[in-house]
């Protein structure tokens, strides 16, 4: 996919700089290349026109047209509200994303997006460090038909600056042509026959949650060091023995497709588009597996989030009453094959994706719900110490 500019309110904030460092215009300019120059002189000057919304969300999570050209959808708000978007897939990963935008947003200045999709924790912290909007949920009256998991967490308890876009399962998955009787708890990764074959994801809250729930200790709960702690070194023995192969982030897919790893900790989502990208006809059988452990699972979710210099709160929250309409949910989820936090969007599916009505992956019953909670709020600090813990100790060896 084409590598999109650096937003302008970005640039500008680069410009800033380079001149309280005493760079010369043309010095800056040429550091960034003849693009980037001419994107550094727009910002630099007076400014230009910008939509009525800017969204930056994540790549392949909006529903796209057969020709792979536009978004359906979104051309239907611009059509009925009148109101433009730019829709910008620029966030590859919530860390790299903050690292842009960072700088401006302390300052409380315009970072180029007016709503943006981000991970539970990276919302959290956003949230926590007074960076986002409150928005009016009585201006988005198709809220209520949040699903009751995500109704609330604890750093956003009316979810008034958060509101899902997405969500997913962490659990686990296996190739079906080596785990013929599937997995149905964590500690089934540690079986001698997997060994060299087990892949683990890097982002902590989802691999270590699942050690947590197999030591008795739900990770939406109070849980400490001690805790974190227990579970970290049953995971690091693992590691240390040979029995995990790696720590990965979205590439473990590749490497289950490839038969590198034949058991992992993986997203539902993700095992659900993968298999479908590995059918040749839709009666061939799926590749590969995914359960939640019968100990305990996780659901997560990528919310929307006003930056707090966005001038446009009122049309993004008109955005997110269209998202939360059951039918435009359903049309979401029938192309980008996650969790949709709408209730409702599984009736409205029987007319745009009828095969995907039943699909546990999509639309997970209650009794997996149950099973699956939000893992609790964490501060900037014990986020990051817990990070870096995890972290090196699982890609030590």
């Amino acid at each position: 996919m084409r590598q999109r500019p650096i937003p302008e309110p970005v640039l500008r904030d680069l410009a800033e700089r380079a001149a309280a460092a005493g760079l010369s215009r043309r010095s800056f300019l040429g550091l960034l290349g003849a693009a980037g120059g001419a994107a550094a002189l727009a910002a630099c000057g007076k400014g230009s026109t910008t939509a009525d919304i800017r969204w930056g969300n994540w790549p392949l999570y909006l529903d796209v047209d057969d020709a792979g050209n536009t978004h359906p959808t979104l051309d239907r708000f611009v059509d009925t509200s009148g109101l433009s978007v730019d829709y910008m897939e620029d966030v590859e990963d919530c860390d790299d994303f903050f690292a842009k935008v960072r700088g401006r947003l302390a300052k409380g200045r315009d970072i180029g997006y007016d709503v943006v999709t981000l991970t539970d924790w990276m919302a959290e912290r956003w949230v926590r460090q007074g960076y986002t909007q409150k928005m009016d949920r009585a201006a988005m009256p198709n809220t209520k038909n949040l699903m009751k998991s995500l109704a609330s967490a604890d750093y956003d308890k009316d979810r008034s600056h958060t509101v899902p876009w997405q969500a997913g399962l962490s659990g686990i998955a296996w190739r079906w042509d080596k785990v013929p009787g599937g997995l149905k708890d964590f500690n089934d990764l540690w079986d001698p026959k997997y060994k060299g074959h087990v892949e683990v994801l890097t982002e902590f809250t989802s691999t270590l949650a699942l050690a947590l729930w197999a030591n008795g200790v739900d990770p939406s709960s109070e849980w400490g060091d001690d805790e974190f702690s227990t579970a970290l070194e049953d995971i690091a023995k693992q590691r240390r023995s040979g029995q995990i192969r790696s720590l990965k982030g979205n590439s473990i897919m590749e490497d289950m497709v490839t038969g590198d790893a034949w058991v992992t900790v993986a997203y539902s989502g993700d095992i659900f588009q993968k298999n479908q990208e590995e059918k040749k006809n839709p009666k061939d059988p799926d590749l590969l597996g995914f359960a939640v452990p019968e100990s305990g699972g996780v659901i997560w979710a990528d919310h929307f989030m006003v930056p707090k210099a966005s001038t446009a709160l009122e049309n993004v929250q008109k955005l997110i009453d269209f998202y939360y309409d059951p039918v435009v949910a359903a049309e979401v989820a029938a192309y980008v094959n996650y969790i949709t936090p709408v209730v409702g969007a599984r009736e409205a599916m029987e007319k745009v994706a009828p095969e995907l009505v039943d699909d546990p992956l999509i639309f997970p019953d209650e009794e997996i719900l149950a099973k699956c909670p939000l893992v609790r709020g964490f501060s900037a600090d014990e986020y990051v110490d817990y990070t870096d813990r995890f972290l090196a100790e699982l890609t030590s060896t």
